[in-house]
């Protein structure tokens, strides 16, 4: 396969990643333990998206205003 048929999976940021792949509802898996490895970046990204109603499997949701804290402070995890 050539590089031109070939998508990319690189984005230049996070915000690139998730655009027109999330939706108010959606489930998602989030890794890490505490704020050890949490995908900081994307949890920002997903933040400003506005996205709500969102269902997370995670064993730990963070602290205030790290990591999952984000979204839960801004009522954006149903569950």
């Amino acid at each position: 396969m050539s590089a031109e048929t070939r998508s990319s999976k690189v984005y230049p940021d996070a915000a690139s990643a998730l655009h027109g792949i999330v939706s108010d509802g959606m489930s998602l898996c989030c890794g890490g333990f505490g704020l050890c490895g949490v995908p900081e970046k994307l949890i920002a990204a997903l933040h400003e998206t506005g996205v709500r109603n969102l269902t997370v499997v995670s064993n730990n949701a963070g602290t205030d205003g790290e990591g999952l804290g984000i979204l839960l402070a801004s009522r954006q995890i149903r569950k």
